[in-house]
């Protein structure tokens, strides 16, 4: 049965939700249909799976609740081959349900991108997944950690160089959606706000890591995304004007965005589940939209050595 359309709202005629008819975390997919899906999802938009639903073990549903999470952290965390969980509370066998359920949600969002795009299986890297059991809307976060705020993601201390932020999202709540904002293409993003930012100066990314301020020298293409990941968040007009779309997934729906590429904003929700994946660029089949694509041309260099 397939979920009803979820309430949406737009402006400025924007409409990036490509909704998927897939119920299965490794379906057989056409050569031709796997070459849109990959097409869509490199030009930005986000490929939304309304009845692909991740199965609870007996028992696991308990771990919906925001008491598991150890008050420090506001996700927890399963880092690839760890035996144990981050951000979490609870006893021994607790822990080790909550590392069984993650794991489980890693493998399932692994199989399903290799399913979609193998094309990406030889250039993937599996990085964090997190369960995010606490409510989005009044949490206290400064400016910057308001990810509430229309913004790309860019990791203060975690330079990138150029790796794409490929990433699996599933609203695990039973009641209530997901709410999220989408904004608009990258390149006319990144057109309001390149203009605003600025280069590195002479030894700076090697003063940042020598300082464990990064964990590897920083490229001028991180610098500048973290820069338009802190001017879109700072502007508030802009975050009010710029053509956008509000989009309510549903309890059991599951979404793939590139990130790093898309603007968006979690309004309303909890219970989520998240499978980050770190793309080498040579796995994209088109680069014209790819953010680091973008800062070149507007720039007139590359933004990461070759």
């Amino acid at each position: 049965m397939t979920v009803a359309t979820p309430a949406q709202t737009t402006t400025g005629g924007l409409d990036l939700i490509r909704t998927q008819p897939y119920t299965d975390w490794a379906p057989a997919v056409s050569a031709e249909t796997r070459a849109q899906l990959r097409r869509e999802l490199e030009q930005g938009a986000v490929l939304y799976f309304p009845d692909l639903h991740f199965r609870f073990q007996p028992g696991e549903e308990r771990f919906l609740d925001s008491r598991w999470s150890d008050g420090k952290s506001k996700n927890i965390n399963l880092r690839p081959n760890e035996d144990a969980v981050r951000g979490a509370a609870g006893s021994a066998q607790d822990l080790a349900d909550i590392h069984a359920l993650i794991k489980r949600y890693a493998e399932s969002s692994e199989a399903l991108i290799h399913s979609l795009f193998p094309e990406y299986a030889p250039h993937m890297v599996r990085a964090g997944t997190s369960l995010r059991p606490s409510e989005i809307a009044g949490r206290p976060v400064s400016w910057r950690k308001d990810d509430t705020r229309l913004h790309v993601d860019s990791f203060p201390s975690n330079p990138m160089l150029g790796k794409r932020l490929l990433r699996v999202f599933h609203n695990i709540d039973p009641q209530a959606p997901r709410v999220w904002r989408v904004g608009e293409p990258f390149a006319d993003f990144a057109a309001r706000f390149v203009p605003k930012t600025h280069g590195m100066w002479p030894g700076q990314a090697w003063l940042m890591k020598q300082l464990h301020v990064t964990k590897r020298l920083r490229s001028e293409y991180d610098h500048r995304m973290l820069q338009l990941h802190d001017l879109a968040k700072a502007d508030l007009d802009y975050q009010k004007t710029v053509p956008q779309q509000e989009f309510q997934f549903p309890p059991g729906a599951t979404w793939i965005v590139f990130s790093d590429q898309l603007l968006h904003a979690a309004l309303r929700g909890k219970a989520m589940m998240e499978q980050t994946i770190y793309l080498d660029p040579k796995a994209i089949g088109d680069h014209t939209h790819s953010p680091e694509a973008v800062l070149s041309r507007m720039l007139g260099r590359p933004m990461v050595a070759a």
